[in-house]
């Protein structure tokens, strides 16, 4: 499919002007903490899974205020893209949040299937960084690698917002520097709790270390048993959130419980007239 024209679809999928139907194909979501390298994981894996492989990138951006659209639309720089012979093989896009009450945007299911369904093998999903709001992944995604560095801060952070529960793989970045092989010992230490735990893989995307292993796993990654239930979970949840959002009168009610003290009992009921 020609770019522009698929451009314009995406675009009108998330104006509500093109139905989706949902595509099976390989949906692999990337998250964690701010500043552990995610972009650079994402491009390191695109040099190796490309031209051999069609994958496209969808990069969660947060709404600007002003013009709805994404706000940092230009933050991910992937070298691959300066690579003719395997930039035909990648498209990448990035979406704002818009009326989410979560980092990932509900539509970007619908953009995910779509790109499938246009004959990509794999999809990744960027995510703006860890948070309880980045579990939201879970409905987007079948397989969820969740990314550390060398702080053991960021792996509290991820571990207090449920991602490791969800993870299928997880990734320590920056072996390079001081400390990532204490992450990694201890994140095994934990994990030794579950019966199925995810592997971890300890990484340098600056040195090109692991980078191999990473995007091998990524195309036979197995969806580990006790992650099924919360996912499921987390689609339901998304779901629910759709029947809002996408109410024509979503807007209007907020804009009335904001200036007129409209309560939360009444809006609901509002929605289910």
């Amino acid at each position: 499919m020609e770019r522009r024209q698929l451009a314009r679809q995406l675009s009108a999928i998330e104006n509500g002007e093109l139905q989706v139907v949902k595509t099976e194909g390989l949906i692999v979501a990337i998250t964690g903490p701010p500043g552990v390298g995610k972009s650079c994981l994402v491009d390191g894996i695109l040099h190796r899974l490309a031209p051999k492989h069609k994958v496209a990138v969808l990069a969660i951006d947060p709404t600007s205020p002003i013009s709805g659209g994404a706000l940092l639309g230009d933050r991910i720089r992937l070298s691959v893209l300066d690579d003719a012979e395997k930039s035909d093989s990648i498209y990448v896009r990035s979406i704002a949040t818009r009326s989410s009450s979560g980092s990932i945007p509900s539509i970007v299911s619908d953009l995910a299937n779509h790109l499938l369904a246009s004959n990509f093998d794999l999809v990744i999903i960027e995510t703006v960084g860890a948070g309880q709001s980045e579990m939201r992944c879970a409905a987007i995604a079948n397989r969820i690698i969740v990314v550390e560095g060398p702080s053991r801060g960021d792996g509290v952070q991820a571990e207090k917002a449920g991602l490791l529960e969800l993870a299928d793989l997880i990734v320590v970045n920056k072996s390079d520097l001081e400390g990532a092989s204490k992450v990694v010992n201890d994140l095994t230490v934990s994990l030794t709790l579950t019966n199925d735990a995810p592997p971890i893989i300890l990484a340098s995307a600056t040195e090109g270390v692991g980078l191999d292993e990473l995007s091998e796993k990524i195309l036979s990654l197995e969806e580990r048993v006790s992650s099924r239930r919360a996912r499921v979970r987390q689609q339901l949840l998304m779901a629910h959130e759709n029947v809002l959002v996408r109410n024509p009168a979503f807007e209007a009610i907020i804009d009335r419980m904001s200036e007129e003290g409209l309560s939360i009992e009444d809006a609901l009921r509002e929605f289910d007239e």
